[in-house]
């Protein structure tokens, strides 16, 4: 596969199974001769390293840039306050407060500022590492402890994804900024939900989500059990696709409490994650 193609595998909630078929699908990829990566882009909590164990080769901090200010510059005319919408720079009785926590990152202040008083500098918020698990090229994003901004590590991680093969994007659940950065520009997105109450009932926002933002989808029901028809309901009434259903087996709640993937460590398992990817294939290509 010479031409890039991304497909990322969100959900509504946690819980319902992302990394398990993100990870299978990577594996799976790689298995069929795909260039494949697996991007990690839950950056507050990434696990997919547990299933993968990859062996990692490189290691980078990422940073956003916080203003500097210079007194003997600064003529304390309020413009860098005006400007920023988060109160991250603040003029009180001509004195001027930055707040490195509440910084989004956008120069705006250093832009406005008349006097040059402003330059900047980089705060790291997180760390990206890369590496390699079999055939499979892993990437992922750790955000430091207590850090709120995600997005420009999510942003760090997607931007390792090969130019030439396939990408898999593991997003954090639910429909925030943080999902939002991980799948915003993807070819096709796999929404994995599970048939509760709950389940679907975070699967109608999630398809809100990637509706407003026109990409293609579908979806696969995990721990699906035959008289459950909640999620299969659903998707017909919405008219979405159900590419699969993944059994609620004993088999794979004891996998994954190993660390191992369905797709490997369950027999039939294989055939059913290799059925998805030629179905996310033929989807995406559409």
């Amino acid at each position: 596969m010479k031409q890039k193609l991304t497909i990322a595998v969100a959900s509504g909630k946690g819980g319902t199974g992302k990394t398990t078929v993100s990870a299978s699908l990577a594996c799976t990829a790689a298995d069929a001769g795909y260039n494949a990566s697996y991007l990690d882009c839950d950056v507050e909590e990434p696990n997919g390293h547990l299933f993968l164990k990859p062996s990692i080769k490189y290691r980078h901090m990422v940073g956003i840039p916080v203003p500097v200010v210079d007194p003997e510059k600064c003529v304390a005319c309020g413009s860098c306050g005006e400007i920023c919408q988060y109160s991250a720079i603040v003029c009180i009785n001509k004195n001027v407060l930055t707040f490195d926590k509440m910084c989004h990152g956008c120069g705006g202040c250093n832009l406005v500022c008349p006097t040059g008083a402003i330059t900047e500098k980089s705060r790291d918020i997180g760390v990206v590492e890369t590496g390699s698990s079999g055939k499979v090229r892993f990437c992922h994003g750790k955000l430091n402890v207590g850090e709120a901004l995600s997005p420009p590590l999510i942003k760090a991680v997607r931007s390792t994804g090969q130019d030439d093969g396939l990408n898999i994007v593991d997003a954090s659940p639910g429909a925030s900024c943080p999902v939002i950065a991980a799948i915003k520009g993807v070819d096709f997105i796999i929404l994995v939900t599970e048939p509760t109450p709950f389940g679907i009932n975070d699967l109608e926002i999630a398809v809100d989500m990637v509706k407003e933002l026109r990409i293609p989808h579908a979806v696969v029901v995990n721990r699906c059990v035959p008289e459950y028809t909640l999620a299969r309901d659903f998707c017909r009434d919405k008219n979405i696709k159900v590419l699969a259903e993944i059994p609620d087996d004993r088999r794979v709640a004891e996998a994954y409490s190993r660390g191992e993937l369905p797709c490997s460590a369950v027999p039939g398992y294989r055939e059913l994650f290799e059925g998805l990817l030629n179905d996310v294939m033929k989807e995406a290509r559409q």
